[in-house]
């Protein structure tokens, strides 16, 4: 089997040493698909931990920048934007090591060609990769995220996926937090995914990404803050029912209605959050 991605420096590590052909005969049942390395961690591990050690499951990850751009302080503000690359590089293979992933592909765009016309190579590198992986779940940054290279992954990720024959499509496509809550969806909207289990193993994977905790984000605590947060304000009206909680919204009917413009589709969800707030606030003041 072939897998021809577009960038030069592009790269696909198998952590099990497994050849490519073995891993795209077995393909993968969950794919996350991120900006940066560790978007998957922080906001996909609930694809990492549905296949964790379980039988008949994998997680494959793809990284569509090359990590050159990221912001540094305290030890690493002396560190060139080349060196970055391959720091951020070699922390992402040390996380697809420690989560036992089926196949990392690190597609090495700059930012500013996610946000360009390579917008629509990058479609085209992840058309090849689902379509070779066939996964049954995709995880990605959903369409209201404010960080614009978050959004142009998510465009890439749906082109792609809108560019393959109905059968060669993912059952589920769920957009994760990332820089945004899903405050502003209502609560029978939102996908609640549990992540309760093996702490330890998102404490493991945070850890490796020195070069951001280190570096002046503290993506570990905020994440954990977060995924506690979600579990227990999910519910004003009952115990907690797990003790983390990642939130998705299922972008699904994107994928299989082509006809539906994912910015109305986006902003449907921000409609039907006013209408609740009308409805529950007009109640209220009229006691």
């Amino acid at each position: 089997m072939a897998l021809t991605l577009s960038q030069p420096h592009a790269d696909i590590f198998i952590p099990d040493g497994r050849s490519l052909d073995s891993v795209l005969r077995q393909g993968v049942t969950h794919l996350g698909i991120g900006a940066h390395q560790d978007d998957l961690e922080f906001n996909a591990f609930h694809g990492i931990l549905s296949c964790y050690h379980v039988p008949g499951k994998a997680f494959a990850g793809v990284i569509c920048t090359d990590g050159a751009g990221s912001s540094r302080t305290g030890p690493y503000g002396h560190v060139s934007d080349q060196e970055m690359r391959a720091v951020r590089q070699r922390e992402q293979r040390a996380a697809a090591v420690t989560g036992e992933y089926a196949l990392l592909a690190q597609l090495d765009y700059s930012s500013q060609q996610l946000k360009s016309a390579d917008n629509a190579r990058l479609a085209r590198d992840l058309a090849a990769l689902i379509s070779e992986l066939r996964p049954g779940v995709v995880y990605t940054h959903n369409p209201a995220d404010k960080h614009e290279t978050h959004l142009a992954v998510f465009s890439a990720t749906l082109k792609a996926i809108r560019s393959l024959p109905e059968e060669q499509r993912p059952g589920k496509l769920l957009g994760y937090e990332g820089w945004r809550s899903l405050d502003w969806v209502i609560d029978s909207e939102k996908t609640i995914l549990d992540v309760s289990q093996r702490e330890h193993l998102f404490s493991a994977l945070a850890g490796i990404f020195d070069s951001q905790i280190a570096g002046g984000k503290r993506y570990d605590l905020a994440t954990v803050g977060r995924l506690c947060a979600n579990a227990t304000f999910g519910n004003s009206h009952a115990a907690d029912a797990v003790s983390r909680a990642s939130l998705a919204l299922d972008l699904t009917p994107l994928i299989t209605d082509d006809s539906l413009d994912p910015v109305e589709f986006t902003l449907g969800f921000v409609d039907r959050l006013r209408e609740d707030i009308r409805t529950k606030l007009g109640n209220a003041l009229s006691l």
